[in-house]
């Protein structure tokens, strides 16, 4: 897992570490190692505020909770923990990061800016991470606390694997997506980058050298194709739908919808 990865990569760097999660004997190899395990449910206040409790200083947040989910139904989900789970936390722990003038960190993806179709409800929760990120980039900055948006590509992991055991993927009938169902139902399912990214120790280290600099860019970009998501910020609008089209199907059902 990314956390896991994550929290070794702090741990090797030298830095006090705290790892959470909603079922601790789950990082049972995380405490083996010598990193502290807190149990922490991010859509509990009451966890949050128990969490809170526990610790007398903190430099550094970082608010990489997340889930992917394709099927509409679900957008709900997407913002209670993408979003608004990032902002509660936040919020439970400023009172420390004011005393460190520390960072923050919220993890996004680099579908918060680029269109991937089928997905929409996953690409604005990190949309939306991201401008909340930037603004408070500016309102915490006269406190001296450094906020990064943390844009992710492809990383080997099980959220994919996780998303599909979880919420099986199929097109309701008489969707107008019909003509080109197999191709549609394989690109919400994300079959294609279900083995594609670099390894999580890799990511994970990568991140954890940018977070130890001393002049931090607002926005990180790490993961496989990340560095393109980064371009595409740059692109003319619309420059890598393409891309996207044939990642995705669209391409198929655009062939079969308009013989």
């Amino acid at each position: 897992m990314t956390t896991s990865k994550r929290s070794t990569a702090f741990h090797d760097a030298g830095l006090q570490v705290y790892a959470t999660a909603r079922n601790p004997t789950k990082m049972s190899h995380l405490a083996s190692l010598g990193i502290q395990t807190l149990t922490l449910d991010v859509l509990s206040d009451a966890s949050i505020a128990e969490c809170v409790g526990k610790l007398t200083s903190l430099d550094i947040l970082v608010n990489n909770a997340g889930a992917s989910y394709s099927m509409p139904r679900e957008s709900k989900k997407f913002f209670d923990l993408n979003v608004w789970s990032y902002l509660a936390v936040t919020q439970a722990f400023l009172p420390l990061l004011l005393k460190s003038k520390g960072m923050i960190v919220n993890q996004t993806s680099v579908v918060s800016s680029t269109a991937v179709p089928f997905q929409s409800a996953y690409n604005a929760s990190k949309a939306a991470m991201a401008m909340f990120s930037d603004s408070q980039r500016l309102e915490l900055e006269p406190f001296r606390i450094t906020v990064v948006d943390l844009r992710t590509g492809a990383v080997s992991s099980n959220l994919i694997k996780n998303q599909n055991e979880a919420t099986p993927i199929s097109l309701p009938k008489g969707s107008i997506y019909e003509p080109a169902n197999e191709a549609v139902e394989s690109a919400m399912r994300n079959d294609k980058m279900a083995d594609v990214g670099m390894s999580a120790s890799q990511w994970a280290g990568q991140v954890v050298q940018d977070l130890m600099k001393k002049k931090l860019p607002a926005t990180i970009w790490r993961g496989t194709q990340a560095m393109l998501g980064r371009i595409g910020t740059i692109f003319p609008h619309g420059m890598l739908d393409g891309t996207m089209k044939k990642m995705t199907g669209l391409d198929i059902l655009e062939q079969k919808v308009r013989k």
